[in-house]
C-alpha cells in the first residue's frame, strides 16, 4: 500500500509530493487499502468473535465508517467517542461503553443509546442502577476485572497490574457479581479485562482469557447466563522491523483454548476482541516538510511537525520509521536527528536515523502513525492541527479539514471589563 515511483513515496497510487503540493504540509495520509487488508485479516482469524474497533486509537469518522461497514462495534471510553462511533455507523447492540472514570451524564446518555457497560466499580454499578431505574430500563454490564497480568509492555501502557486504575480487582470481582445479581435494573451478561497495549507475546492474553473462564465458573453458580468473554485489545504492531503478531498469530492461540474451556460452562459466551492498534496503526503516514537544518551537537533537522501532532516518541520514547519521501532511491549519507517547532527539548520525532542528503524543503514520512497519532494531538504553542487525508487507489478525500488560526481561539470569550 506504500510504494516508491521514481523515487518518490507513493501511498496506494497517489504521490505524496503531490498530497503537500496541493494540501500543504504537516499531514496525516492513511491507506484504505491497507485499512481493509487489516480489517479482512481479524475476520478471517476471528470468524466467530464479535470485534469491536478500539476508538481511543483513531476516532476520524472516514475511518471509522469504513470499519462499522465492516460488520464490527466499537470499545468507547467517553461520551464523546460513543457519540462519534453512532455517527459513524456503529449499531448500539455493537457498543460496549468502557471506561474507569464515566459521569453521571455520560452513564445516562449510554442507557439512552441501549448500549452495554463495562462497568469499572461499585460506585458506578450503582449509578447505573439508579439512573437505569429512574428510566424504566433494563442494562446490560460486564465488570472490568483486573487479572492481574504483566503483558510486557511499556508501564505506561500496561493496564491489568494490580497497582492500575483500571478495573474491579481480581480478588473482589465474584463479590461484586453478586451484587450485580442483586439489582433489579442491572443484568450481569459478560467479564471484560484489557491487560495493555502495544503487547508482542501472546501468552499474557492467554493467561487472562485463562482468569476469565475461572471467574466465570463461578459466576455461572450466581444464575447467571454469560453471553460474552471479553479478553480486550492491545495486540502489538511491528513499529520496528523486528516482526509483531499478526491476528491470525493470535487466534492460533486464543481459539483452543476458548473452545477448550467453553466446554466447562452451561452458557455459551462469545469471544470479543477490542483491536485498535493493529487495525489503523499500520494504515498511515505522518508527511512533515523540512523547514531547515542545523549541524550543531548532532545533525539537527527542522520539521513543521511536532508533539503537537505526534506525541508518542516523547510520552513513550517510541519508535518509528522515517525515511525523506522525496527521495527514496537515495542512499543513505548522514545520520539525523528530527526535530519539531515545539519550545520543548523534548520535541523529538526521531533520533539519530542514517537518511539520505536531507535539504530544507525535502519531506519526511513518518511510518505506523494511524493510532494514537492526530487523536492525541493538540494546539500547544498556538500551532493549528494539521489535515487528513485518506486514499483510495488513485483517489483521495481530505477527511478533516486543516485547522486555521481562527481555531485557536473558538470557543475563547473576552468579559466585557476586558473590552
Amino acid at each position: 500500500m506504500f510504494k516508491v515511483i521514481d523515487g518518490v513515496l507513493h501511498v496506494e497510487d497517489v504521490s505524496v509530493v503531490e498530497l503537500a503540493e496541493e494540501l500543504g504540509t504537516p499531514l496525516y495520509i492513511t491507506s484504505k487499502a491497507k485499512l481493509e487488508e487489516n480489517i479482512e485479516a481479524y475476520k478471517r482469524a476471528f470468524p466467530d468473535a464479535e470485534i469491536l474497533y478500539a476508538v481511543k486509537a483513531n476516532n476520524n469518522l472516514a475511518i471509522m465508517r469504513i470499519i462499522a461497514k465492516h460488520g464490527f462495534g466499537a470499545d468507547v471510553f467517553s461520551g464523546g467517542e460513543l457519540y462519534m462511533a453512532r455517527l459513524a455507523g456503529f449499531p448500539s447492540n455493537k457498543l460496549l461503553f468502557n471506561g474507569n472514570s464515566k459521569s453521571d451524564e455520560e452513564i445516562e446518555m449510554g442507557i439512552d443509546c441501549n448500549v452495554k457497560f463495562s462497568v469499572d466499580s461499585l460506585d458506578e454499578l450503582y449509578t447505573i442502577q439508579k439512573i437505569a431505574e429512574k428510566k424504566g430500563k433494563i442494562v446490560e454490564i460486564a465488570f472490568r476485572v483486573n487479572p492481574d497480568i504483566d503483558p510486557k509492555t511499556h508501564p505506561k501502557i500496561a493496564t491489568g497490574l494490580k497497582t492500575s486504575k483500571f478495573g474491579i480487582p481480581w480478588d473482589i470481582a465474584l463479590e461484586a457479581y453478586k451484587k450485580a445479581v442483586e439489582l433489579p435494573n442491572v443484568k450481569p451478561v459478560g467479564i471484560h479485562c484489557h491487560i495493555g497495549s502495544q503487547i508482542k507475546e501472546i501468552d499474557p492474553f492467554v493467561e487472562a482469557l485463562n482468569r476469565l473462564f475461572d471467574l466465570a465458573v463461578e459466576i455461572e453458580k450466581l444464575g447467571v447466563e454469560i453471553r460474552f468473554l471479553d479478553i480486550g485489545g492491545g495486540l502489538a504492531i511491528d513499529y520496528t522491523g523486528e516482526g509483531a503478531p499478526t491476528p491470525q498469530d493470535f487466534a492460533n492461540e486464543i481459539l483452543p483454548v476458548f473452545n477448550e474451556r467453553k466446554k466447562e460452562l452451561n452458557s455459551d459466551p462469545k469471544l470479543y476482541l477490542e483491536p485498535g492498534r493493529s487495525l489503523v496503526g499500520n494504515t498511515t503516514i505522518l508527511l512533515t516538510k523540512v523547514n531547515a537544518v542545523k549541524k550543531a551537537y548532532k545533525n539537527f533537522v527542522a520539521v513543521d511537525a511536532g508533539f503537537n501532532l505526534l506525541i508518542r516518541p516523547v510520552l513513550y520514547n517510541a519508535y518509528h520509521r522515517v525515511a525523506v519521501a522525496n527521495k527514496m532511491d537515495k542512499e543513505a549519507e548522514e545520520t539525523y536527528t528530527i526535530v519539531g517547532p515545539i519550545c520543548e527539548s523534548g520535541d523529538i520525532l526521531a533520533e539519530d536515523r542514517k537518511l539520505p542528503k536531507v535539504e530544507k524543503g525535502d519531506l519526511i514520512a513518518i511510518f505506523d502513525t494511524g493510532a494514537y497519532g492526530f487523536v492525541m494531538s493538540s494546539q500547544y504553542n498556538g500551532r493549528p492541527r494539521c489535515a487528513e487525508v485518506l486514499v483510495d487507489g488513485s483517489r483521495w478525500y481530505v477527511v478533516r479539514e486543516r485547522e486555521s488560526y481562527g481555531d485557536l481561539i473558538y470557543k475563547q470569550r473576552i468579559p466585557d471589563f476586558l473590552l
